[in-house]
């Protein structure tokens, strides 16, 4: 038996049984792949998958047995590589990190700043995607981390530990009516066509959801993830924008006003996120410090062997979370 083979049939299980595309996503050929599955086969005795021709069409009993020990051994082959990396130099190494634009844009370019002046030799790779992407990419490995909006589903089986908070304000015109308005409303801002942001992940926003709440019908005539195109529309004067506060910038936004709306829609967390079986190198326990300094080394090592959501909330109760 051979540590590819048992690639191979992890691969081809998670490409859908098609031999074709695991082929392409692992640069080999598809006769080579289906020849060492079948020789992993004969080996064992047993046919992990079914067969119609040369297609293969499901997975048998006994693959439905084999394919987790498999996909945990690779697991443990990428820590063996991990830990064997984390011994050469700990200073080295790659960091993959998922984010939204926002946080991307706004939130982090500080952070990656002073970080890379210690760890100048971590290549940090960036990505944005869907929610459930995601949470598979942090199982499979292929992210380390996640910044994830408090209270999203797809990640309950992963640790979630408080990184910060951010809050929304109302975007206008310099001039604009609302500027000289001492007391914000609903009310008030439904009186205007909105520009609002979305998630990535293109779900309902939480500024819809607030107003409708409070028994109003916002007239949200554009969406987008990022920030910056919905400034460009309210300079144009197609409505007043709701953003993360975040991403207004007194110098580059100087034409707009910035007011802040925490009153009406509360601050929001977000979670830095990741799996339960994630190997911590140096550089990686480095940067989580860098997101939220309350998440030392100590307390993240510690949540990684408690199972208990509840008392990993415990542990950063008291932590002082920044809101931005």
């Amino acid at each position: 038996m051979k540590l590819q083979q048992i690639k191979y049939i992890f691969e081809v299980a998670r490409h859908d049984l098609n031999v074709s595309a695991t082929a392409e996503s692992l640069f080999t050929s598809q006769p080579g792949i289906s020849k060492q599955i079948r020789l992993l086969e004969d080996e064992l005795g047993v046919e992990i998958f079914v067969r119609s021709g040369k297609h293969l069409t499901n997975i048998t009993p006994a693959g439905r047995e084999i394919l987790p020990i498999a996909d945990s051994i690779l697991k443990q082959v990428k820590t063996i590589q991990q830990v064997a990396a984390s011994h050469v130099n700990q200073k080295e190494g790659r960091l993959n990190l998922a984010s939204t634009h926002t946080f991307s844009r706004y939130f982090l370019p500080h952070i990656v700043d002073e970080y890379r002046k210690k760890y100048s030799k971590v290549a940090m790779h960036i990505y944005q995607g869907g929610s459930h992407d995601t949470n598979q990419e942090l199982e499979d490995g292929k992210l380390d981390l996640a910044l994830i909006q408090s209270g999203e589903e797809e990640f309950e089986d992963k640790i979630q530990l408080p990184c910060f908070y951010w809050t929304r304000c109302v975007i206008v015109p310099k001039g604009h009516p609302l500027n000289n308005s001492s007391d914000i409303s609903f009310d008030s801002l439904a009186q205007y066509p909105l520009l609002t942001h979305t998630s990535s992940g293109g779900k309902t926003n939480r500024v819809e959801s607030a107003f409708k709440e409070n028994g109003f019908a916002p007239d949200i005539v554009f969406s987008a993830t990022d920030c910056e195109i919905i400034k460009s529309y309210v300079r144009m004067g197609l409505g007043i924008g709701i953003i993360a506060s975040m991403a207004y910038e007194e110098d580059l936004d100087s034409d707009l006003v910035a007011i802040p709306i925490e009153h009406l829609i509360p601050k929001a967390l977000v979670n830095v996120v990741f799996d339960r079986n994630l190997y911590f190198r140096e550089f990686i326990f480095a940067f989580i410090e860098a997101l939220a300094p309350a998440l030392s080394k100590e307390l993240l090592l510690q949540a990684q062997q408690t199972k208990s959501a509840n008392k990993i909330k415990k542990m950063v109760e008291a932590s002082l979370i920044p809101i931005l």
